[in-house]
């Protein structure tokens, strides 16, 4: 919700400022080896042509894996009405992933070699957006080999993935904007995730709200703090199935923190 450039880099062309935007996940806390998640990336807008450029930097880590991917992307968005405007982006890196199997266990030979993989990555985004809404559909890593070939990882991180998402701003008043959104991904052979969140603001500065994830039954709270330049978030994502609420929970704790820089700089959009 605070930082979609990832998912779909046409998101960038939404608000032309200087950004440097930052996010850290770690799940399943408690568990040694359990997943962590760095997210970096810098937008830099072309007022001119209404577009954006940028890179992102993404390192995802879990157990014996570890993966490191490197994207540079450019957006532009047409004006289609007074309001209206459809945004389209291509994004090219590499992906490099590491599997140290050699740490599990020398003295076995079936743990012997490490794998290491680099394969060239390709993208692309496209968003329809007003005012007070958006659409978008995103392909952001079609690699023509998948990456990983150990654990569950193998099965979801390391495939192309495709995006669907979507959010509203509704003006409750004067002081009060309710922000619903939802991000649908699908991998091949994967069940189909929707990530479902809204955030209630108030004066367009405190956010507070609420996610809920469909394919493993996991609900978030959410706090968002909006100033000119400084953007800070915090979600706690935890269990909502039987055998969490009450019992064994392992959470996902994940803060997001953003600057925006540059002449004439304004609010933060909230979409």
């Amino acid at each position: 919700m605070d930082n979609l450039t990832p998912f779909n880099p046409a998101y960038s062309v939404l608000d032309q400022a200087y950004s440097v935007n930052t996010m850290a996940k770690k799940q399943f806390v408690g568990i040694d080896g359990a997943p962590t998640t760095l997210l970096l990336n810098g937008n830099v807008p072309i007022e001119s042509i209404n577009g954006a450029a940028g890179l992102i930097i993404f390192n995802d880590k879990i157990a014996i894996e570890h993966q490191t991917e490197v994207n540079a992307y450019f957006s532009k968005a047409i004006q289609l009405g007074q309001s209206d405007y459809l945004a389209v982006s291509l994004n090219a890196g590499i992906r490099n992933y590491v599997a140290n199997y050699s740490t599990l266990g020398p003295e076995d030979p079936s743990f012997a070699n490490d794998v290491r993989q680099t394969r060239p990555n390709i993208g692309f985004g496209v968003m329809y957006f007003t005012d007070w809404y958006y659409l978008g559909i995103s392909a952001p890593e079609l690699t023509i080999t998948s990456l990983g070939t150990a654990s569950v990882q193998s099965t979801y991180n390391f495939r192309s993935h495709y995006y669907f998402t979507g959010a509203l701003l509704a003006d409750l008043g004067e002081d009060f904007k309710l922000k619903p959104s939802v991000l649908v991904s699908y991998a091949k052979d994967v069940p189909l995730v929707a990530d479902i969140s809204g955030i209630f603001y108030m004066k367009e500065t405190l956010g507070l709200g609420a996610g809920y994830r469909t394919s493993q039954n996991l609900a978030a709270g959410i706090i968002t703090l909006n100033l000119d330049q400084v953007h800070i978030g915090y979600s706690y994502q935890f269990g909502t199935s039987s055998s969490n609420l009450g019992g064994f929970n392992l959470a996902t704790h994940e803060v997001t923190l953003s600057y925006r820089f540059g002449k004439g700089i304004t609010k933060r959009k909230l979409l």
